[in-house]
């Protein structure tokens, strides 16, 4: 996972001057909207949240481990390159001026053109606002030439700063949302007391319909889908060329692909593909080792000698945990 923290030099050039500006505490925190323009759970997702542990490992606010070590703010994840490059809108959390931007960045995964390329911009092209009463919020690896606001503008909560991309040190195109409040980082998840405690009560700096749509989720199927030409990986199914798969006599293939968000150490993927009649062709369940951030697997079968009987067929993946299902994903294929 890429540590890209906004506490971190990499803002540096954005931030320089805009902390001097920060004025005396307010009596009321503000309430932020979500700032970017989706639903989340469905057409986007909270990948990491502010890493609450103070030590070299990492917790979410939850207890979870939605986080990374080091990591300042929210990133809200698209669920692959496709949705990036429909356009998913940025939007100002709340009123406030424009105080730094930076634009022409190109989008692409750092894994391609290497850390040390973009290590110094690290947050990529990106907005910071000033709200007030020395509250800030940034907005980084947004799309190149999306940005849409200037320095100096007054913006209203809501209002169109950008797209969502994928440019600085990013693997995924995502927003990292931060808030800072005279200077030092705040989880909106947690609002402006200290978190010393699993459980302990928050104040978040969300406004409420914002708060209830952002409720804690652990873990979420990203996307899936069959292949029958050739091996997915991870990428490639992410930036959509399995999207227009077709199973015809001769396809040598029948695979389902799968990419889940928050997986974790001994979890159970199960992987299913049923023929027309409801018969189960593959049936095969796998165990989890370690974590993931985001898991990339797929499973299936080849061709048989006979081939292919008539369809459709339906593909379902299933991860449970501790017995309980918590991600089912469905995709269905017509034999042509």
């Amino acid at each position: 996972m890429i540590r890209a923290a906004f506490a971190t030099a990499l803002l540096a050039s954005l931030l320089t001057g805009a902390l001097a500006s920060a004025g005396p505490a307010t009596a009321e925190a503000p309430a932020f909207g979500l700032p970017l323009d989706c639903r989340i759970g469905e057409t986007c997702f909270v990948q990491n949240y502010v890493d609450e542990d103070p030590g070299p490992g990492w917790r979410d606010h939850a207890c979870g481990r939605l986080s990374y070590d080091g990591h300042d703010g929210t990133d809200f994840r698209l669920p692959d390159y496709t949705a990036m490059d429909k356009g998913v809108a940025v939007l100002a959390a709340g009123a406030g001026t424009v105080l730094r931007v930076r634009d022409g960045m190109e989008d692409v995964n750092v894994n391609v053109i290497g850390r040390d390329t973009v290590m110094k911009v690290g947050g990529g092209n990106a907005v910071i606002i000033e709200h007030g009463d020395g509250w800030q919020t940034a907005y980084l690896h947004m799309k190149r030439g999306s940005v849409a606001v200037t320095p100096g503008q007054r913006v209203e909560a809501g209002q169109r700063l950008g797209e969502v991309g994928l440019s600085g040190l990013t693997e995924f195109p995502h927003l990292h949302f931060g808030v800072r409040h005279n200077g030092a980082v705040v989880d909106p998840f947690v609002g402006q007391q200290p978190f010393t405690a699993c459980g302990q009560a928050m104040k978040p700096l969300w406004n409420a319909a914002t708060a209830q749509a952002l409720a804690y989720r652990p873990t979420a199927g990203l996307g899936a889908g069959f292949a029958t030409s050739r091996v997915p990986e991870a990428e490639p199914a992410r930036h959509g060329e399995f999207a227009g798969e077709t199973l015809t006599g001769d396809s040598p293939m029948l695979v389902l692909w799968s990419d889940i968000m928050g997986v974790r150490d001994g979890d159970i993927q199960r992987v299913r593909i049923l023929d027309g009649n409801g018969r189960a062709l593959f049936d095969n369940s796998k165990g989890i080792t370690g974590d993931k951030a985001a898991w990339f697997a797929y499973q299936g079968l080849k061709r048989p000698a006979s081939g292919w009987p008539k369809g459709p067929y339906q593909g379902i993946v299933t991860l449970t945990r501790d017995g309980k299902t918590v991600v089912t994903l469905e995709r269905r294929l017509e034999l042509r």
